[in-house]
């Protein structure tokens, strides 16, 4: 294969290694779809490719030294494949920069998360002239906000099935960047300043999605409970796009991640209670339990605060699952403190949390002003500690399930049967799915129920999963045809 500089020879094999959330899978998924109108193929063994890229994230030390570790491991793969380029693209390129090209100076392209729409381009001229590219958006401080919001680029252009999390789902990007600054954070530089997409390119790209067999969407933002857009002289919250798009033939569920505790109004609960298609299920991290903590951070509310969030969730939507985010070990962290994050938890007995060790990030304000003064024993003792009490919690909430009976979105086979390297001729299989309120469910059945909506029963249970049964309906032979249906 050749690009468009005829001198610049490659296989055409493209290897792509994603971590991070998933703006980061959505982001890979795009950029996938451009490579491929170049007549890139992707293929899952990263020796066989002569352009390998690596979609990076910020925000914990260990994604970073992933990253870091993968490089290495290609230090001398281009004496064998002289054509080969390998790139760094995401919010490590952004915060990292040339710090890359230092310490793994390998490396041809190093990608921000604002010019993601430039990578064939960049990778024909790495190829064609051997010489390093690096695009990077604007730094916070280094322009007007106008400006540094311009260098940061929505790019939504294309979408690539084979990427996504199924066949039937995918990722819909409403807003990049944060405007909300917390101490620990780094996504505000490497996302740059929040920016709501049009409601009308939304629309658009949602029903192009439920036109190719996507049944279920989730929305994506870093604050997405935030989103507000004016157009035709309309203000659009985020009620407002859900609801200009929920009667869209063939979708069947609508998600979105990740929500602000302050930013949850009335009329966002109200759109998740009316609207049948909306998941019963918002993701509101917490951070921590303890007011001192939470004034550390700058998340910009109180325990109060989020305790009165959590009431009005219940109030009007009864049956909503909530999950949350908790930071171990942040600056200053005492016992005491580290306790009343368990007591939120007992408090409020989310469905699930996302628990992480604190680790200071380059750029940050802790990072600057605080110490990093709890040490690394007591962080893993204390998140430990923290992931038991919510396993627990999740483990009776499930329990109390067990009989009951849900209509799952079934996404395919469970994660167990992969593992397992279940044959794809046989056609009987573990499936795994959600309840509208997000739960996993797993159950025997057909591969064919994949993309469709199914009834279980939940006979038992883990902290994690709830495992049931398919309930089955015998109807009569009639007149008017009624045979047994397999729900």
């Amino acid at each position: 294969m050749t690009t468009s500089a005829e001198t610049a020879v490659h296989n055409g094999k493209l290897f792509i290694h994603t971590v991070g959330c998933q703006m980061n899978e959505l982001d890979s998924e795009l950029v996938v779809a451009a490579l491929r109108k170049h007549g890139y193929e992707l293929t899952a063994d990263v020796a066989d490719a002569d352009t390998v890229l690596f979609n990076t994230c910020s925000v914990r030390e260990h994604a970073e030294h992933k990253i870091y570790s993968a490089l290495g491991r290609l230090k001398y793969s281009k004496r064998k494949r002289p054509d080969q380029v390998i790139g760094v693209m995401g919010c490590m390129a952004q915060k990292d920069q040339k710090l890359i090209f230092q310490k793994a100076p390998h490396v041809d392209l190093v990608v921000g998360t604002g010019q993601l729409s430039e990578i064939p381009l960049l990778i024909d001229n790495a190829r064609e002239n051997r010489e390093r590219q690096m695009a990077i958006s604007l730094a916070r401080r280094d322009a007007t906000r106008q400006k540094v919001a311009d260098s940061f680029e929505s790019y939504d252009p294309l979408r690539d099935p084979e990427m996504r999390p199924s066949a039937f789902q995918a990722y819909v990007r409403i807003m990049i960047g944060c405007d909300k600054f917390c101490t620990y954070c780094v996504v505000p530089m490497t996302r740059g300043p929040e920016q709501s997409r049009s409601p009308k390119h939304i629309v658009q790209e949602v029903q192009q999605l439920a036109a190719e067999g996507v049944k279920e969407v989730t929305l994506l933002g870093q604050t997405v409970n935030s989103y507000r857009h004016t157009e035709n002289g309309r203000e659009y919250r985020l009620s407002d796009l859900i609801a200009s798009f929920h009667d869209t033939p063939g979708l069947e569920r609508i998600k979105f991640v990740t929500n602000y505790p302050r930013d949850m109004t009335d009329d966002l609960l109200q759109a998740v209670r009316d609207l049948p298609k909306v998941a019963h299920y918002l993701h509101v991290p917490a951070q921590s339990g303890c007011d001192e903590m939470l004034k550390r951070m700058k998340r910009g509310y109180t325990v109060e605060h989020y305790r009165e969030m959590m009431h009005r969730i219940h109030e009007t939507v009864p049956d909503c699952s909530v999950s949350s985010d908790f930071i171990v070990g942040f600056c200053g962290e005492t016992d005491a403190a580290h306790e009343k994050s368990m007591e939120l938890i007992r408090e409020f007995r989310f469905k699930n949390s996302f628990i992480f060790k604190y680790s200071a990030r380059t750029g940050t304000k802790a990072d600057a002003i605080m110490l990093d003064d709890v040490p690394e024993e007591t962080k893993r003792r204390r998140n430990n500690e923290m992931l038991d009490l919510q396993n627990e919690i999740s483990e009776e909430d499930n329990a109390a399930r067990i009989g009951r009976e849900y209509d799952i979105l079934v996404e395919g086979p469970s994660k167990s049967a992969v593992k397992a390297g279940d044959d794809d001729s046989i056609p009987q299989t573990q499936l795994s799915g959600r309840t509208r309120c997000d739960r996993i469910v797993v159950f025997d059945g057909n591969r064919r129920l994949t993309g469709s909506t199914t009834r279980v029963r939940i006979d038992d249970c883990t902290a994690t999963t709830l495992i049931g049964t398919i309930v089955t309906r015998e109807l009569q032979h009639t007149a008017d045809g009624g045979l047994p249906i397999l729900g």
